[in-house]
Protein backbone atom coordinates (compact mmCIF):
# COMPACT_ATOMS: atom_id res chain seq x y z
CA UNK A 1 0.00 0.00 0.00
CA UNK A 2 1.17 3.52 -0.68
CA UNK A 3 0.10 6.40 1.35
CA UNK A 4 -2.58 7.17 -0.63
CA UNK A 5 -4.23 3.86 -1.90
CA UNK A 6 -4.21 0.24 -1.77
CA UNK A 7 -2.88 -2.13 -4.10
CA UNK A 8 -4.75 -4.26 -6.70
CA UNK A 9 -4.61 -7.68 -4.33
CA UNK A 10 -6.11 -5.68 -1.25
CA UNK A 11 -8.62 -3.48 -3.46
CA UNK A 12 -9.97 -7.03 -4.93
CA UNK A 13 -10.04 -8.46 -1.41
CA UNK A 14 -12.12 -5.32 -0.33
CA UNK A 15 -14.68 -6.11 -3.03
CA UNK A 16 -14.98 -9.66 -2.37
CA UNK A 17 -15.51 -9.18 1.15
CA UNK A 18 -17.84 -6.74 0.51
CA UNK A 19 -19.89 -9.67 -1.93
CA UNK A 20 -19.60 -12.30 0.95
CA UNK A 21 -21.29 -9.53 3.29
CA UNK A 22 -23.89 -8.67 1.17
CA UNK A 23 -25.23 -12.23 0.11
CA UNK A 24 -24.31 -14.62 2.80
CA UNK A 25 -23.77 -12.88 6.09
CA UNK A 26 -26.63 -10.17 5.68
CA UNK A 27 -29.51 -13.03 5.49
CA UNK A 28 -28.04 -14.44 8.76
CA UNK A 29 -27.57 -11.46 10.36
CA UNK A 30 -31.29 -10.19 9.93
CA UNK A 31 -32.36 -14.03 11.43
CA UNK A 32 -30.81 -13.44 14.45
CA UNK A 33 -32.49 -11.76 17.39
CA UNK A 34 -31.48 -8.03 18.94
CA UNK A 35 -29.38 -7.88 22.11
CA UNK A 36 -28.35 -11.21 21.78
CA UNK A 37 -25.44 -13.42 20.29
CA UNK A 38 -25.90 -14.70 16.96
CA UNK A 39 -24.91 -18.28 17.06
CA UNK A 40 -25.38 -18.79 13.41
CA UNK A 41 -23.70 -15.96 12.27
CA UNK A 42 -20.08 -16.24 14.08
CA UNK A 43 -20.14 -20.10 12.88
CA UNK A 44 -20.61 -18.58 9.20
CA UNK A 45 -17.42 -16.38 10.16
CA UNK A 46 -15.66 -19.43 11.21
CA UNK A 47 -16.48 -21.50 7.98
CA UNK A 48 -15.50 -18.48 5.85
CA UNK A 49 -11.84 -18.18 7.24
CA UNK A 50 -12.42 -14.90 8.40
CA UNK A 51 -11.52 -15.28 12.26
CA UNK A 52 -8.76 -17.03 11.06
CA UNK A 53 -8.03 -14.29 9.17
CA UNK A 54 -8.44 -11.66 12.29
CA UNK A 55 -6.43 -13.34 14.58
CA UNK A 56 -3.69 -13.87 12.43
CA UNK A 57 -3.63 -10.55 10.60
CA UNK A 58 -1.65 -7.16 11.57
CA UNK A 59 -3.44 -3.91 12.31
CA UNK A 60 -4.01 -2.95 8.27
CA UNK A 61 -5.63 -6.25 7.12
CA UNK A 62 -7.89 -5.73 10.77
CA UNK A 63 -9.14 -2.50 9.41
CA UNK A 64 -9.98 -3.65 5.52
CA UNK A 65 -11.52 -6.75 7.01
CA UNK A 66 -13.48 -4.90 9.66
CA UNK A 67 -13.91 -1.73 6.61
CA UNK A 68 -15.77 -3.97 4.06
CA UNK A 69 -17.71 -6.43 6.50
CA UNK A 70 -19.25 -3.04 7.59
CA UNK A 71 -20.07 -2.13 4.47
CA UNK A 72 -21.71 -4.83 3.60
CA UNK A 73 -23.19 -5.77 7.33
CA UNK A 74 -22.60 -3.89 10.08
CA UNK A 75 -23.60 -7.11 12.02
CA UNK A 76 -21.53 -9.35 10.77
CA UNK A 77 -18.70 -7.20 11.31
CA UNK A 78 -19.87 -6.51 14.93
CA UNK A 79 -19.78 -10.26 15.90
CA UNK A 80 -16.29 -10.88 14.15
CA UNK A 81 -14.77 -7.61 15.99
CA UNK A 82 -16.18 -8.97 19.04
CA UNK A 83 -14.67 -12.66 18.71
CA UNK A 84 -11.46 -10.42 17.78
CA UNK A 85 -11.56 -7.88 20.87
CA UNK A 86 -12.24 -11.10 23.69
CA UNK A 87 -9.72 -13.40 21.99
CA UNK A 88 -6.64 -11.27 20.94
CA UNK A 89 -5.50 -11.11 24.84
CA UNK A 90 -4.95 -14.77 25.05
CA UNK A 91 -3.40 -14.89 21.65
CA UNK A 92 -1.16 -12.28 22.66
CA UNK A 93 -0.67 -12.78 26.68
CA UNK A 94 -2.09 -16.35 27.07
CA UNK A 95 0.02 -19.54 27.91
CA UNK A 96 0.37 -22.80 25.46
CA UNK A 97 -2.52 -23.93 27.23
CA UNK A 98 -5.31 -21.60 27.19
CA UNK A 99 -4.69 -21.22 22.90
CA UNK A 100 -4.89 -24.88 22.66
CA UNK A 101 -8.36 -25.04 24.70
CA UNK A 102 -9.99 -22.19 23.84
CA UNK A 103 -8.07 -20.93 20.21
CA UNK A 104 -9.53 -23.48 18.17
CA UNK A 105 -13.37 -23.40 18.91
CA UNK A 106 -12.92 -19.63 18.39
CA UNK A 107 -11.61 -19.90 15.09
CA UNK A 108 -14.06 -22.08 13.66
CA UNK A 109 -16.78 -20.20 14.82
CA UNK A 110 -18.13 -22.68 17.89
CA UNK A 111 -16.94 -20.16 21.14
CA UNK A 112 -17.96 -17.10 21.79
CA UNK A 113 -15.38 -14.90 23.66
CA UNK A 114 -15.66 -11.37 25.45
CA UNK A 115 -13.35 -9.00 26.49
CA UNK A 116 -14.93 -7.45 30.08
CA UNK A 117 -13.35 -4.38 30.94
CA UNK A 118 -15.74 -1.87 31.36
CA UNK A 119 -17.64 -1.12 34.96
CA UNK A 120 -20.51 0.63 36.55
CA UNK A 121 -17.85 2.67 37.99
CA UNK A 122 -14.44 2.35 35.85
CA UNK A 123 -15.25 3.10 32.04
CA UNK A 124 -13.11 5.85 30.47
CA UNK A 125 -10.79 5.56 33.58
CA UNK A 126 -9.86 1.78 33.32
CA UNK A 127 -6.98 2.03 35.47
CA UNK A 128 -9.55 2.86 37.79
CA UNK A 129 -10.95 -0.67 38.12
CA UNK A 130 -12.82 -1.90 41.92
CA UNK A 131 -13.16 -5.67 40.83
CA UNK A 132 -11.76 -7.16 43.63
CA UNK A 133 -9.51 -9.92 43.28
CA UNK A 134 -8.72 -11.54 46.78
CA UNK A 135 -6.31 -13.96 47.48
CA UNK A 136 -7.53 -17.31 48.35
CA UNK A 137 -4.27 -19.66 48.58
CA UNK A 138 -2.30 -19.74 46.16
CA UNK A 139 -5.35 -18.31 43.83
CA UNK A 140 -7.75 -15.29 44.03
CA UNK A 141 -11.65 -15.01 44.44
CA UNK A 142 -13.51 -11.97 42.34
CA UNK A 143 -15.96 -10.09 43.82
CA UNK A 144 -18.03 -6.85 42.16
CA UNK A 145 -19.27 -6.04 38.54
CA UNK A 146 -18.89 -5.57 35.01
CA UNK A 147 -20.89 -3.69 33.08
CA UNK A 148 -21.03 -2.63 29.09
CA UNK A 149 -19.65 -5.89 28.22
CA UNK A 150 -20.57 -6.96 24.64
CA UNK A 151 -21.48 -10.42 24.28
CA UNK A 152 -22.50 -10.90 28.06
CA UNK A 153 -23.97 -12.47 29.63
CA UNK A 154 -23.88 -15.70 26.68
CA UNK A 155 -20.11 -15.67 26.01
CA UNK A 156 -18.44 -18.85 26.46
CA UNK A 157 -15.33 -17.29 28.19
CA UNK A 158 -14.56 -13.79 29.12
CA UNK A 159 -11.30 -12.22 29.16
CA UNK A 160 -11.52 -10.20 33.06
CA UNK A 161 -9.21 -7.52 33.94
CA UNK A 162 -9.81 -7.45 38.13
CA UNK A 163 -7.43 -5.32 40.80
CA UNK A 164 -5.33 -7.71 42.13
CA UNK A 165 -3.04 -4.99 44.30
CA UNK A 166 -5.30 -2.25 46.11
CA UNK A 167 -4.16 1.38 45.70
CA UNK A 168 -2.10 0.79 42.88
CA UNK A 169 -3.71 2.14 39.90
CA UNK A 170 -2.53 0.64 36.83
CA UNK A 171 -0.08 -1.30 38.40
CA UNK A 172 -2.25 -3.51 40.34
CA UNK A 173 -4.61 -5.09 37.61
CA UNK A 174 -4.34 -8.40 36.77
CA UNK A 175 -5.76 -10.21 32.93
CA UNK A 176 -7.52 -13.42 34.09
CA UNK A 177 -9.57 -15.82 31.43
CA UNK A 178 -12.51 -16.84 33.14
CA UNK A 179 -14.93 -19.72 31.37
CA UNK A 180 -18.44 -18.79 31.59
CA UNK A 181 -19.10 -21.49 33.59
CA UNK A 182 -17.53 -20.45 36.68
CA UNK A 183 -19.42 -20.45 40.22
CA UNK A 184 -20.26 -17.50 41.21
CA UNK A 185 -20.55 -15.65 37.54
CA UNK A 186 -23.85 -14.55 36.62
CA UNK A 187 -25.19 -12.31 34.23
CA UNK A 188 -27.94 -10.25 32.59
CA UNK A 189 -28.77 -8.79 28.99
CA UNK A 190 -29.13 -4.95 28.90
CA UNK A 191 -31.44 -3.57 26.15
CA UNK A 192 -29.33 -0.78 24.36
CA UNK A 193 -29.79 1.33 21.16
CA UNK A 194 -27.76 -0.62 19.08
CA UNK A 195 -28.52 -3.92 18.29
CA UNK A 196 -25.53 -6.04 19.14
CA UNK A 197 -25.45 -8.28 23.09
CA UNK A 198 -24.33 -6.53 25.58
CA UNK A 199 -24.61 -6.80 29.05
CA UNK A 200 -23.88 -6.42 32.92
CA UNK A 201 -21.62 -9.36 34.42
CA UNK A 202 -21.95 -10.01 38.95
CA UNK A 203 -18.54 -12.07 40.56
CA UNK A 204 -19.87 -13.28 43.55
CA UNK A 205 -16.62 -14.86 44.79
CA UNK A 206 -15.47 -16.27 40.64
CA UNK A 207 -12.73 -18.89 41.75
CA UNK A 208 -9.57 -18.07 39.76
CA UNK A 209 -6.05 -19.69 40.04
CA UNK A 210 -2.49 -18.94 38.62
CA UNK A 211 -3.22 -21.12 35.43
CA UNK A 212 -5.85 -18.48 34.65
CA UNK A 213 -3.51 -15.31 34.49
CA UNK A 214 -3.23 -13.77 31.05
CA UNK A 215 0.08 -12.77 31.21
CA UNK A 216 1.75 -11.66 34.31
CA UNK A 217 0.09 -10.47 37.60
CA UNK A 218 -0.53 -6.71 38.37
CA UNK A 219 0.52 -6.50 34.62
CA UNK A 220 -3.02 -7.08 33.18
CA UNK A 221 -3.50 -3.30 32.29
CA UNK A 222 -0.76 -3.91 29.73
CA UNK A 223 -2.81 -6.56 28.24
CA UNK A 224 -5.93 -4.40 28.31
CA UNK A 225 -4.08 -1.82 26.29
CA UNK A 226 -1.94 -3.75 23.99
CA UNK A 227 -5.68 -4.66 22.55
CA UNK A 228 -7.04 -1.35 22.82
CA UNK A 229 -3.86 0.03 20.97
CA UNK A 230 -4.60 -2.53 18.05
CA UNK A 231 -8.15 -2.38 18.01
CA UNK A 232 -8.63 1.67 17.96
CA UNK A 233 -7.72 2.12 14.15
CA UNK A 234 -9.75 -0.63 13.39
CA UNK A 235 -12.79 1.24 15.33
CA UNK A 236 -12.15 3.73 12.79
CA UNK A 237 -12.42 1.46 9.92
CA UNK A 238 -15.66 -0.24 11.48
CA UNK A 239 -17.21 3.36 11.53
CA UNK A 240 -15.37 4.19 7.47
CA UNK A 241 -17.22 0.91 6.71
CA UNK A 242 -20.55 2.44 7.69
CA UNK A 243 -20.34 5.78 6.80
CA UNK A 244 -19.12 4.76 2.78
CA UNK A 245 -22.52 2.26 3.02
CA UNK A 246 -24.59 5.78 3.89
CA UNK A 247 -22.85 8.12 1.42
CA UNK A 248 -23.09 5.01 -1.23
CA UNK A 249 -26.91 5.19 -0.47
CA UNK A 250 -27.06 9.19 -0.68
CA UNK A 251 -25.24 9.43 -3.97
CA UNK A 252 -27.70 6.85 -5.54
CA UNK A 253 -31.05 8.56 -3.65
CA UNK A 254 -29.71 12.12 -4.83
CA UNK A 255 -29.19 11.01 -8.55
CA UNK A 256 -32.73 9.92 -9.22
CA UNK A 257 -35.04 11.16 -6.81
CA UNK A 258 -36.55 14.31 -8.53
CA UNK A 259 -37.81 17.52 -6.56
CA UNK A 260 -38.35 21.46 -7.55
CA UNK A 261 -38.02 20.02 -11.23
CA UNK A 262 -34.87 18.27 -11.64
CA UNK A 263 -32.97 15.38 -9.23
CA UNK A 264 -31.63 16.30 -6.06
CA UNK A 265 -28.16 16.29 -7.29
CA UNK A 266 -28.34 19.39 -9.20
CA UNK A 267 -29.16 21.30 -6.48
CA UNK A 268 -25.65 23.43 -5.50
CA UNK A 269 -26.75 22.84 -1.95
CA UNK A 270 -27.30 18.88 -2.07
CA UNK A 271 -23.69 18.36 -4.22
CA UNK A 272 -22.10 20.25 -2.17
CA UNK A 273 -23.23 18.62 1.02
CA UNK A 274 -22.21 15.05 -0.75
CA UNK A 275 -18.77 16.51 -1.86
CA UNK A 276 -18.02 16.92 1.68
CA UNK A 277 -19.50 13.70 3.45
CA UNK A 278 -17.19 12.07 0.56
CA UNK A 279 -14.18 14.34 1.63
CA UNK A 280 -14.79 13.50 5.02
CA UNK A 281 -14.85 9.64 4.81
CA UNK A 282 -11.88 9.86 2.63
CA UNK A 283 -9.93 11.66 4.65
CA UNK A 284 -11.09 9.70 7.79
CA UNK A 285 -9.84 6.55 5.54
CA UNK A 286 -6.45 7.60 5.34
CA UNK A 287 -6.20 8.59 9.15
CA UNK A 288 -7.03 4.87 9.94
CA UNK A 289 -4.78 3.36 7.45
CA UNK A 290 -1.73 5.61 8.08
CA UNK A 291 -2.39 4.36 12.22
CA UNK A 292 -2.90 0.66 11.38
CA UNK A 293 0.30 0.81 9.14
CA UNK A 294 2.17 2.90 12.10
CA UNK A 295 1.48 0.22 14.32
CA UNK A 296 2.62 -2.68 11.84
CA UNK A 297 6.06 -1.37 11.49
CA UNK A 298 6.43 -0.83 15.01
CA UNK A 299 6.65 2.96 14.86
CA UNK A 300 6.81 5.16 17.97
CA UNK A 301 3.82 7.40 18.65
CA UNK A 302 1.14 4.73 18.10
CA UNK A 303 -1.25 5.45 21.23
CA UNK A 304 -1.72 8.77 19.46
CA UNK A 305 -2.30 7.47 15.98
CA UNK A 306 -4.50 5.45 17.28
CA UNK A 307 -6.44 7.36 19.19
CA UNK A 308 -6.82 10.18 16.57
CA UNK A 309 -7.65 7.80 13.61
CA UNK A 310 -10.75 6.40 16.42
CA UNK A 311 -11.63 9.52 16.88
CA UNK A 312 -12.21 11.33 13.25
CA UNK A 313 -13.57 8.03 11.93
CA UNK A 314 -16.27 7.88 14.50
CA UNK A 315 -17.00 11.30 14.17
CA UNK A 316 -16.93 11.79 10.91
CA UNK A 317 -19.31 8.40 10.43
CA UNK A 318 -21.75 10.35 12.69
CA UNK A 319 -21.60 13.45 10.34
CA UNK A 320 -21.87 11.40 7.44
CA UNK A 321 -24.85 9.00 8.45
CA UNK A 322 -26.82 12.12 9.75
CA UNK A 323 -26.78 14.32 6.81
CA UNK A 324 -27.46 10.88 4.60
CA UNK A 325 -30.68 10.93 6.86
CA UNK A 326 -31.29 14.74 6.47
CA UNK A 327 -31.24 14.14 2.52
CA UNK A 328 -33.32 11.61 2.72
CA UNK A 329 -36.18 12.97 4.17
CA UNK A 330 -38.11 11.10 5.67
CA UNK A 331 -38.46 7.70 4.31
CA UNK A 332 -34.81 7.10 6.24
CA UNK A 333 -36.64 6.87 10.17
CA UNK A 334 -38.74 4.33 9.07
CA UNK A 335 -37.73 0.91 10.44
CA UNK A 336 -35.98 -1.14 8.32
CA UNK A 337 -34.38 1.17 6.25
CA UNK A 338 -30.82 0.95 5.67
CA UNK A 339 -30.21 4.48 7.07
CA UNK A 340 -32.15 4.17 10.20
CA UNK A 341 -30.28 1.11 11.15
CA UNK A 342 -27.01 2.50 10.62
CA UNK A 343 -28.12 5.67 12.47
CA UNK A 344 -28.35 3.35 15.84
CA UNK A 345 -24.93 1.58 14.64
CA UNK A 346 -23.27 4.77 14.32
CA UNK A 347 -23.42 6.48 17.93
CA UNK A 348 -22.10 4.01 20.19
CA UNK A 349 -18.36 3.74 18.63
CA UNK A 350 -17.62 7.28 19.66
CA UNK A 351 -18.12 5.90 23.19
CA UNK A 352 -16.83 2.22 23.28
CA UNK A 353 -12.81 1.64 23.62
CA UNK A 354 -12.90 5.08 24.40
CA UNK A 355 -15.12 7.67 24.45
CA UNK A 356 -13.90 10.80 21.93
CA UNK A 357 -13.14 12.91 24.99
CA UNK A 358 -10.22 10.11 25.95
CA UNK A 359 -9.20 10.08 22.31
CA UNK A 360 -8.41 14.05 22.61
CA UNK A 361 -6.88 13.51 25.99
CA UNK A 362 -4.24 10.54 24.69
CA UNK A 363 -3.50 12.83 21.95
CA UNK A 364 -3.07 16.45 24.10
CA UNK A 365 -0.87 14.05 25.83
CA UNK A 366 0.98 12.50 23.95
CA UNK A 367 2.01 16.28 22.32
CA UNK A 368 2.79 18.14 25.45
CA UNK A 369 5.16 14.72 26.48
CA UNK A 370 6.60 14.86 23.39
CA UNK A 371 7.85 18.41 23.23
CA UNK A 372 8.84 18.39 27.05
CA UNK A 373 11.10 15.57 25.40
CA UNK A 374 12.51 17.62 22.87
CA UNK A 375 12.99 20.56 25.07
Amino acid sequence: MTAFSLDPEQNAWCEELETLAGRQLRPLAEKGEPGHVNRPLVAALGAAGLIDRLLDSGALDLCLLRESLARGCPEAETALALQGLGTHPVVRAGTPAHRARWLPGVRAGRTVAAFALSEPGAGSDAAALALAAGRDGDGWRLTGEKCWISNAPEADFYTVFARTTPGAGARGVTAFLVPADRPGLTGTALDMLSPHPIGALVFDGVPVTPDDVLGEPDRGFRVAMDTLNLFRPSVGAFAVGMARAALDATVEHTAHRTAFGGPLKDLQAVSHQVAEMATRVEAARLLVYAAAAAYDAGEPGVPRRAAMAKLYATETAQYVVDAAVQLHGARALRRGHLLEHLYREVRAPRIYEGASEVQRTIIAKELYANREASA
